[in-house]
C-alpha cells in the first residue's frame, strides 16, 4: 500500500529581512531583523510536516548547487528523515536563493529571486518507480524553467511528469507562482488534466481564467472565486480546486461540493511574517487528503497550518505539531463562521 508524500520543485534558501516600511525607489528603510531559512515548495512542504510531526515517510525531488546554500539544505533534509536520493547537486548553477522583503506592520512581502539550478530541474529528474508515496506535489509551476517549456509534442515538462506520475499510481497536487504575465494561460493548462489537486490563490485563478476574483475595493469576490474555481476543475482538474486568500478558502470539487473556510482570526499584532503561509497550507490539506479525511477536515487543519505559520518571520520555524495546529481554533477561533457558497 502507497504511504507517504512525495514533494518535487523548488529548493530555496530564503534570505528574509524584515523591514519598517517598504520604500519608494531612492528611499531608505531599516531592516529590524534578518534570517536564513527555508524557501521553495518542495523545501517548504517538506519541512512543514515534519514541524506537523505527521507519521508517514516524506520524500523530496529536485536540484541544488555544489555550494554552501546546497550543503545546508541537504544537511537539513538528513536531520529531518526525509529521503533525498531524487534531491541532486548539480555544477552548473548555484542553489536557489530569494531575499525576501517583509514589512513588520502588514506581514506583506516582496521577492527578489534568483532561479538558480531550479531552473535546470527536468523531466529526467524524476523516477516514480523507486517511491512508494501516495501523494506527488509539485511546485511552483511557472517558476521551474525546463518543466515549463513546451515541447515538440504540445505538452509541457511538467504536463509529463504528472502523466508519469498517474501512470504510476499517485494522488497528484500542484501549486502555482505568483507571475503577472501572460503565462498562466499559455502553460498551466496542460498540467491541469493530470493534476488531482490543484492549489492557487485569487490573483493566480484571476490571470488563469480571466474570471474577476476582487470587487473594484479590492475585496476578494467570493462569488467570483467560486466561478474562477469551476472554471479551472472545466479546464481538467480532476478532484478539487483550493483557492486561497488571506481570509480564507474556498474549494470546489468535480462531484459539486463547494465550501468556505474561514481563516484563524489572528490579531495583527499576532502576525511577524506571511512567508510561506500558502505552502503550511498545502501542507496541512496534504495531510487529510492523504488520511483520507473529509474536505471540511482538511481545510481546517490547513488554515491552522498556515495561521501558525504567521508567528514567525521565516517560512517553517514556527509550524506546530499537528493536534497543536488544530487547537488554535479553540484559542483564536475563525475569522467568520463557517458558510457554504
Amino acid at each position: 500500500m502507497r504511504n507517504g508524500i512525495l514533494v518535487g520543485g523548488n529548493w530555496i534558501i530564503d534570505q528574509v529581512k524584515l523591514i519598517d516600511t517598504y520604500p519608494q525607489e531612492e528611499k531608505l528603510v531599516n531592516i529590524l531583523a534578518e534570517f536564513s531559512s527555508n524557501g521553495g515548495s518542495a523545501y517548504n512542504i517538506l519541512k512543514d510536516l515534519c514541524k506537523m510531526q505527521v507519521d508517514f515517510p516524506l520524500e523530496g525531488i529536485g536540484l541544488v548547487g555544489e555550494d554552501e546554500r546546497g550543503d545546508t539544505i541537504l544537511k537539513e533534509c538528513k536531520q529531518m528523515g526525509v529521503d533525498i536520493r531524487q534531491l541532486k547537486r548539480t555544477a552548473a548553477a548555484d542553489t536557489s536563493y530569494t531575499d525576501v522583503m517583509s514589512v513588520q506592520s502588514t506581514g506583506r512581502r516582496t521577492f527578489f529571486h534568483n532561479r538558480g539550478a531550479n531552473a535546470l530541474l527536468d523531466e529526467t529528474c524524476f523516477d516514480f518507480s523507486i517511491s512508494q508515496a501516495k501523494i506527488f506535489h509539485l511546485g511552483y509551476l511557472l517558476l521551474l524553467d525546463k518543466l515549463d517549456t513546451i515541447g515538440n509534442d504540445g505538452l509541457t515538462g511538467a504536463a509529463h511528469v504528472f502523466k508519469k506520475a498517474k501512470a504510476a499510481g499517485f494522488i497528484t497536487s500542484a501549486d502555482i507562482v505568483s507571475e503577472n504575465t501572460a503565462r498562466f494561460k499559455e502553460i498551466i493548462p496542460f498540467s491541469l488534466p493530470f493534476v488531482d489537486y490543484l492549489f492557487i490563490n485569487e490573483f493566480e485563478a484571476k490571470m488563469l481564467t480571466g474570471v474577476e476574483t476582487c470587487k473594484q475595493t479590492g475585496e476578494v469576490s467570493m462569488e467570483g472565486c467560486s466561478a474562477a474555481a469551476a472554471q479551472i476543475l472545466e479546464m481538467g482538474v480532476n478532484h478539487w480546486v483550493v483557492l486561497h486568500f488571506p481570509k480564507g478558502v474556498i474549494a470546489v470539487s468535480k462531484t459539486g461540493e463547494t465550501l468556505f473556510q474561514p481563516s484563524l482570526n489572528l490579531a495583527s499584532q499576532k502576525i511577524v511574517g506571511a512567508v510561506g503561509a500558502g505552502d503550511a497550507f498545502a501542507a496541512g490539506v496534504l495531510t487529510g487528503i492523504h488520511d483520507g479525511w473529509s474536505m471540511k477536515r482538511s481545510l481546517e487543519l490547513g488554515v491552522c497550518a498556515a495561521g501558525s505559520s504567521l508567528f514567525g518571520a521565516t517560512s517553517s520555524d514556527s509550524i506546530l505539531p499537528r493536534e497543536e495546529c488544530l487547537h488554535l481554533v479553540q484559542q483564536y477561533g475563525f475569522k467568520t463562521e463557517l458558510v457554504e457558497v
